[in-house]
């Protein structure tokens, strides 16, 4: 075909497309319901029934569903379940944590704006306050200042493998209760991972960051070893 001349997609290529993007919304629908426990760990999905709830072919459903088995999040046994993690696995979970949040705090060092700092600073002294606040807000808390941190990388894989490091660790639901002290210390943690962040030291900032998971996995052993 000439130079400059586009050639126009065919009845086939359109499908495929619009298939792709069905199953890109489709996936993206279930992913957010099941990251958020919306939709809990062990729960049965249905193809028909997600078909005819996103007015969607099967075909897409199908193929999102896939995805999300290729991200651990469901699995195939005599139909698709939402995936269940076992305590036992905790230390995998932990490990990916290390690696994930240890490099994308590396990288945020080198891009995080005053705004950025401010923005951490104040979930950190929200967070001072955790005796005066149930479990289920101070979670909520921590959990938003790692991913604003691991966004901060502006890399959208450390942000997907992240999500999905969280996902596993909560769907543990594990029976751990932090002390004052252990809530104290993990703070801290946190507030020299931001004054690494505000002075753009990269390799501080991944050392905090790695000894802020990895005692918070020292804790959470501890407690499952009773």
């Amino acid at each position: 075909m000439p130079d400059g001349i586009e050639r126009l997609p065919n009845d086939r290529s359109r499908k495929r497309v619009g298939s792709d993007l069905l199953a890109a919304n489709v996936h993206g629908w279930l992913r957010s319901k099941i990251l958020t426990f919306e939709i809990k760990p062990g729960t049965r999905l249905v193809e028909d029934e997600i078909s005819a709830s996103m007015n969607v072919g099967r075909t897409p459903v199908r193929e999102a569903l896939l995805r999300l088995q290729g991200e651990g999040l469901v699995s195939r046994e005599k139909g698709w379940v939402v995936e269940s993690t076992d305590a036992a696995s905790i230390d995998h979970v932990f490990a990916s944590r290390v690696a994930i949040e240890g490099y994308a705090t590396h990288v945020a060092a080198l891009r995080a704006t005053p705004a950025d700092i401010r923005e951490l600073r104040a979930l950190a002294e929200e967070m001072d306050g955790f005796e005066a606040m149930g479990r289920a807000q101070l979670n909520l808390l921590n959990r938003r200042f790692h991913e604003r941190i691991v966004g901060l990388s502006g890399n959208p894989f450390f942000v997907e493998m992240h999500e999905r490091t969280q996902f596993h660790y909560w769907n543990m639901r594990l029976p751990v209760l932090f002390t004052r002290e252990q809530a104290v210390v993990a703070n801290e943690q946190h507030k020299r991972i931001i004054d690494a962040l505000e002075a753009c030291d990269p390799d501080a900032a991944e050392r905090h960051a790695r000894e802020h998971v990895e005692t918070t996995h020292r804790i959470v052993r501890d407690a499952l070893d009773g």
